[in-house]
């Protein structure tokens, strides 16, 4: 009968030993409650003793939690809707507030944090104009946010260490982005616009251009030509003054076949003259 007693007593004491120890890992921290009071808080990594039955410890993540929200329209300074996606990155600093403002659940934590995150994003947010949010620094913007998130999130034990924004949009459903794409055109077409009369202004220099090259070739080419056809006539004129020189009988026999083929060309000429008029003179038959 004394065995089983030994026994029991044996399994009775690790069970008080097993009661009595809990680890705290890398990253963690723990806090001891006694009959339901903080008896210690912010116990590190390693192996600790508690009161089996009266003490219970409670280990809490410390390591960087995301905290990633769905996305959250607000309104500018211009009372026009964006859509902005952003998560935040924070840990537990203080697990003795965290304790009792959750319980230590994590889930009525988170649902406690978002609405102070979004409700400091909107104030910023309905600050600016939506050019500014857009375009603008967001790391300012988050800047601005930090101290006056993490005041609403000390009463929660958590501290955040940086906001990130992921993404603005402008709301499918709401009349700003319709404006924003008529004003994109209304400049895309003020564009073309500009673009056309700087291609008409050059078109219409590259003819007037082409014009003035046109009249200065044409008077050259004009100007040549009638060199041209003045030595020409001198030329000939030389050269008739020559034959006539060598030979005025002949010279005066060609003219005249010249002036009875103008005069006779269409068989139709009738011509009164003096029958010893000069014009006739190589008509004559004894000539």
């Amino acid at each position: 009968m004394r065995a089983p007693i030994w026994i029991a007593v044996i399994v009775a004491a690790l069970f008080t030993l097993l009661g009595s120890v809990f680890v705290v890992k890398e990253g963690e921290t723990a806090i001891v409650l006694n009959l339901g009071r903080v008896a210690r808080a912010d116990i590190g990594p390693g192996l600790h003793f508690k009161v089996p039955l009266i003490e219970n410890a409670v280990v809490f993540d410390r390591r960087l939690q995301v905290l990633d929200t769905s996305p959250e329209r607000y309104l500018t300074s211009e009372r026009k809707d964006v859509a902005v996606d952003f998560f935040s990155i924070g840990l537990i600093n203080d697990a003795t507030a965290f304790f009792r403002a959750t319980g230590g659940d994590e889930s009525i934590a988170v649902a406690r944090l978002v609405p102070i995150v979004k409700d400091s994003l909107r104030n910023e947010i309905n600050a600016r104009t939506l050019v500014q949010v857009v375009s603008g620094d967001r790391a300012e913007l988050i800047e601005a946010q930090l101290d006056k998130i993490n005041e609403g999130a000390a009463t929660l034990g958590i501290r955040i260490v940086d906001l990130r924004i992921k993404q603005i949009d402008l709301p499918t459903d709401s009349e700003v982005i319709t404006n924003v794409y008529a004003r994109m055109s209304a400049q895309r077409r003020q564009v073309a616009s500009a673009l056309r009369a700087q291609g008409e202004e050059q078109a219409r220099e590259i003819r007037a251009e082409a014009d003035r090259e046109q009249t200065v070739t044409l008077a050259d080419a004009e100007r040549d030509a009638q060199r041209l056809r003045g030595q020409g006539d001198a030329e000939a004129a030389q050269t008739y003054a020559g034959a006539a020189n060598k030979d005025p009988t002949f010279y005066a026999f060609q003219r005249s076949l010249e002036a009875y083929r103008v005069a006779f060309a269409d068989g139709q000429a009738l011509m009164v003259l003096d029958q010893d008029d000069e014009f006739l003179r190589y008509l004559e038959k004894d000539r």
